[in-house]
């Protein structure tokens, strides 16, 4: 027993390591504006929607798995190789759809930051918390070499942590919580489906796609590995655990908001300033704090996800040296692309765009490319020539089908819903 005790600490230790890209990629998922979304969910329809956790789960999980593992076996990116092995004009309508979806990304995470940042701190207007923010991620970005910066995201993974404590300090009815966790509550109307759809798009969002792929290859630069059963079966296990980990953190935020202002009869949050500003009169200068740290950090954690996705797919396109492994001068595309979008984003914010607006048109180009590409991914997987002997097996191809089916169904619904506004 007493040997037992002794190992945990080293067996939690070897876990925590084995956990990479897989837990950066999930953790970065729940992004401000993916708070937003949850926190939305959450005051509207208070605790209807915690079903969608264990709902979302495992498709997260299978198109993570496959994209992580495209980059294991080809040594390339996603965006390499559909450049590849598929028409030009596909690459080309995906980057199109991509970039304006990203920044616009990047612009509302900032936005939500410098939000919060401002009520933290009253005295500093947020737009300078905003382009200090900004600041800090491209020094860091091109200053950090990638073991670093994937160590420093990977730590900032314990600010969502908050997220899980803010339901232990308020009164929370666990039965309930179990109940509306396992039992699905829909109502066919258009709010609740806007809602329903929002959650989908922010859990599957396609710029993962492209960071999980590129990260498996920054991870194995340098180190020939030989593909084998081990190296799956570890990959299987960060991607697991990422995505229990992002999944856990966004079912809290529904059932915090849900528990606190669903019940006290706030109904309508739009920004992650409100869910802060709304929760702390109820919920205690604690739970607020809780809340605000954790939109900072995973803002920190989000936005170098988004901007590094983006990059390693203008850099595959044309050809350009990338990764986070280099230095500025030896990849200046693939950087100033990075800068490019910081830079965009941070405009988005200075200039009063409304963050509202651009999630909206976020989840527009999300929902018309998630699909295409959960497609190409499946299509890329099951090809023998590209993916050797480790090609899909029949319960991934089944979940895969079932995701794609879902996503399809969900951007065809949202934008019926939005054109029908």
């Amino acid at each position: 027993m007493k040997t037992d005790i002794r190992q945990a600490p080293s067996r939690i230790k070897r876990f925590w390591k084995t956990l990479g890209p897989g837990l950066v990629t999930g953790a970065s998922d729940d992004d401000p504006s993916g708070i937003a979304t949850y926190s939305q969910a959450g005051a509207q329809f208070g605790l209807m929607l915690l079903w969608t956790a264990a709902f979302t789960y495992p498709m997260m999980v299978v198109v993570q798995e496959m994209c992580a593992r495209i980059g294991i076996v080809t040594k390339q990116g996603l965006t390499a190789t559909i450049k590849q092995h598929y028409p030009r004009p596909m690459l080309w309508l995906i980057i199109a759809l991509s970039f304006p979806a990203i920044t616009l990304n990047i612009g509302a995470d900032i936005a939500g930051m410098g939000a919060v940042g401002n009520l933290l701190i009253p005295q500093v207007p947020s737009w300078i918390f905003s382009v200090v923010s900004t600041a800090v991620l491209m020094y860091t970005i091109i200053s950090f070499s990638y073991r670093r910066i994937a160590s420093v995201l990977k730590w900032l993974c314990l600010t969502l942590l908050s997220y899980i404590l803010i339901p232990f300090l308020v009164d929370t009815d666990w039965a309930l919580v179990l109940q509306k966790a396992v039992v699905p509550s829909i109502q066919f109307d258009r709010a609740f489906l806007l809602v329903l759809v929002g959650i989908l798009g922010t859990t599957i969002s396609p710029y993962l796609f492209f960071w999980q792929t590129s990260m498996e290859v920054e991870e194995g630069a340098g180190r020939n590995l030989v593909v084998d059963k081990v190296v799956i079966t570890e990959m299987n296990t960060d991607v697991r655990g990422g995505m229990f980990f992002t999944t856990v953190v966004f079912f809290f935020i529904i059932l915090t908001s849900g528990t606190v202002l669903h019940s006290a009869g706030i109904l309508n949050i739009t920004t992650v300033e409100d869910a802060a500003k709304s929760l702390r009169p109820l919920a205690g200068e604690m739970s607020y704090a809780l809340f605000a740290i954790g939109v900072i950090g995973t803002g920190f954690l989000a936005i170098p996800v988004l901007a590094g996705a983006l990059s390693y797919m203008v850099a595959e396109t044309f050809g350009w040296k990338e990764g986070l492994n280099k230095k500025f001068t030896q990849a200046p595309g693939f950087y100033l692309t990075m800068i490019a979008s910081l830079i965009i984003g941070l405009m988005i914010d200075v200039t009063n765009v409304s963050p509202i607006t651009a999630l909206i048109y976020t989840a527009v180009l999300y929902g018309v490319t998630a699909p295409v590409l959960i497609a190409l991914v499946m299509h890329v997987c099951n090809r023998r020539s590209i993916m050797g002997a480790f090609t899909n097996s029949l319960t991934t191809n089944v979940m895969g089908a079932i995701t794609l089916i879902v996503m399809i169904a969900a951007a065809i619904l949202f934008i019926g819903l939005w054109v029908m506004e």
